[in-house]
């Protein structure tokens, strides 16, 4: 029902608000983000690369991420912890309903 009300106008305003908002989050990391929600930087940029059909993934990254996502990781990206890992293997399992 949601796409039937929902313009691409207006989706695209709300993702690009998404995009602003994580990179200025950079203190939130990835691995968080797939620990809580299932998805990260890198799973947005991955769905836009498949969505396009012509940007590979270290494109869609940069538009992500701001940056190469090598830039980003440098700067931005810690080692997981086991807790964080297992948080996230545990949130992402739960994707499978939603494929």
């Amino acid at each position: 029902m949601a796409d039937s009300i929902l313009t691409d106008a207006v989706a695209a305003t709300a993702f690009r608000r998404l995009v602003a908002h994580l990179q200025h989050r950079s203190d939130v990391q990835n691995i968080d983000l797939m620990g809580s929600a299932g998805f990260c930087r890198n799973c947005l940029a991955d769905w836009i690369a498949e969505a396009d059909g012509n940007l590979t993934r270290d494109q869609a990254r940069e538009i992500i991420h701001g940056m190469p996502f090598s830039d980003w990781k440098a700067r931005h990206q810690g080692e997981a912890t086991p807790e964080q890992v297992a948080k996230m293997q545990e949130s992402v399992a739960k994707n499978a309903d939603n494929h």
